[in-house]
């Protein structure tokens, strides 16, 4: 710039977040008294030091000729100098540009968000509560289905919003994660590529071990009830998660979450049912609630935290389910989609897993079914029908992993090819999680290890910092308390995942150490008395 240039910079406030590129105008303009060079560098929803108002920049405008400035040689614009109206171009809306093939009605989205966290956790909820304490629990899953809801909340939000100014109709789980990096700080937007892809792949295993933790439930259940009426034909654990193959092979082909309503449907019609028949045996016969314990040892909190995260979080079937809702904006709101599932689920999950803890005390199981009555028939009915709610769950549960899988894979294929490549890829997948569930069958130890290791890292660590990258130059509100309230979401999630992990593996460890003596003492037993 030459002597007496000013630079300066130029904010219009109603300046919509469409405009999506940075521009810059150089307005090399003369007055009989002075030669001005006013530098406008406009961004959406940046915050600069100078601002001046709309009514400023027109008026400046107004005062030459604009045909004449684009002819000055040293006007080096690209950027056309539209009208108000240009300017005050409509935002763009992600909802009006959905087209969704089969779109869910509002029912039917909230239907699948309650599938997809009434699993089997409802029924880990007392071996939960053991980890914790009766008063302890109750206060836990309060608390603990709070920042899960919140968490939910904070990734819907951020995706809507990223939506806008990536100009796409809609963005799923990790797609909302790099955009958030994306269009975030300068210095973490070269990071935004790396981050889809691992939480795409962070998501596929989360769902393949929480599938494999399906199977071995479905696996325990069969397996209670044939023992009582088919004693003579006892068949291990592994044996059942093996028997599940082929109807999940066939249930997981189906492609089309429209098509999975009716089995959300019947699967809550399954729930229901078992709940009540849950619920009659847990309230006959309440013991007296001192005899239980009101606040259990502290390192047994890990183990509380992870196995309720587990139960609640449907954080991969959270962006599904909003993406194709035929009215996305009741996804969020007072009441809403979220508010409404999430209010059932806390209220239900606190309920047995208190009472069943009540119980049952110290000898409740990874499934409080598992407790119920081997000798009576309504008793045996609910691990049935529980077993099948669970295995038309699987279905729904599956959608996520294969999702982020076809996505990866589907442009390298020729198209004649997708069906018989979708075919096989659903076969694989589901087979893998049935050979996880046959090597671990214990239920408890595994619902504790996956929602350590997977569902705390993606349903509350990764929420948490999207939130800040997103927010870090759109403000973090009075004294950055969005910053401090993430940070504290962090920590929680770093010490269930540490914690949790530890105390799971070290279990399970305990538990196979103990079976291998025995084993091995049976086997030394035997062969002296021969």
């Amino acid at each position: 710039m030459g002597h007496g240039e000013k630079k300066g910079t130029i904010i219009l406030d109603n300046f919509n977040s469409t405009q999506q590129e940075e521009y810059h105008v150089l307005l090399r303009t003369s007055t009989k008294k002075q030669h001005s060079n006013i530098y406008c560098y406009v961004l959406s929803s940046k915050q600069y030091v100078i601002r001046h108002s709309l009514i400023d920049l027109e008026m400046f405008l107004s005062s030459f000729d604009r045909s004449n400035l684009t002819s000055n040689p040293g006007f080096q614009s690209t950027l056309t100098l539209g009208s108000k109206d240009a300017i005050n171009e409509k935002a763009y809306n992600p909802f009006e540009h959905r087209k969704v093939e089969h779109p869910n009605s509002t029912i039917g989205s909230l239907a699948h968000l309650l599938k997809s966290s009434l699993g089997s956790g409802i029924l880990a909820m007392p071996a939960a509560f053991r980890n914790a304490g009766l008063a302890g629990g109750a206060f836990g899953t309060i608390v603990v289905g709070f920042i899960c809801t919140h968490c939910v909340y904070v990734l819907v939000k951020t995706s809507q919003e990223v939506c806008v100014e990536a100009k796409k109709p809609s963005m799923g789980f990790a797609e909302t994660c790099g955009a958030a990096f994306e269009f975030g700080p300068k210095r973490l937007r070269p990071w935004a590529n790396f981050v889809r892809i691992f939480i795409d792949w962070a998501l596929t295993c989360t769902y393949l071990a929480a599938l494999s933790v399906y199977i071995v439930f479905i696996a325990e259940n069969f397996k209670e009830v044939l023992d009582a009426y088919v004693p003579e034909y006892k068949l291990s654990v592994e044996t059942y998660c093996a028997l599940t193959l082929l109807p999940l092979v066939i249930i997981c082909q189906i492609r089309n979450l429209k098509w999975l309503v009716p089995f959300s449907a019947i699967a809550n019609v399954f729930l229901v049912i078992c709940f009540a028949i849950t619920m009659y045996y847990i309230f006959t016969d309440l013991p007296n609630p001192v005899e239980r314990e009101m606040i259990a040892s502290v390192s047994q909190w890990p183990l509380f935290i992870s196995t309720v995260i587990f139960a609640m979080e449907g954080i991969g079937v959270v962006m599904p389910v909003e993406n194709e809702m035929a009215k996305p904006e009741q996804f969020l709101g007072c009441p809403g989609v979220l508010n409404v599932a999430m209010t059932v689920v806390i209220g239900l999950y606190g309920i047995v897993g208190f009472f069943g803890y009540m119980k049952f005390g110290d000898e409740v199981r990874g499934s409080v079914t598992l407790n119920l009555p081997q000798d009576e028939m309504l008793a045996q009915s609910a691990k049935i029908l529980m077993a099948l709610a669970i295995l038309f769950t699987y279905s729904l549960q599956f959608y996520v992993p294969m999702e982020m899988i076809w996505r990866q894979l589907h442009h390298k294929i020729a198209v004649k090819f997708h069906n018989i490549t979708q075919i096989s890829i659903r076969t694989a997948c589901v087979i893998g999680s049935v050979a996880l569930a046959a090597a671990f069958p214990d239920l408890e130890l595994f619902i504790n290890l996956c929602g350590a290791i997977f569902l705390s890292t993606l349903g509350l660590l990764t929420p948490a910092i999207v939130d800040s990258v997103h927010k870090w130059e759109r403000g973090l509100g009075i004294f950055k308390w969005i910053l401090i309230k993430n940070i504290g979401i962090a920590l929680l999630s770093l010490v269930a995942l540490f914690a949790g992990s530890y105390s799971s593996i070290h279990a399970m460890v305990e538990k196979f150490s103990t079976v291998e003596v025995m084993n091995v003492t049976i086997s030394f037993n035997d062969t002296l008395t021969v």
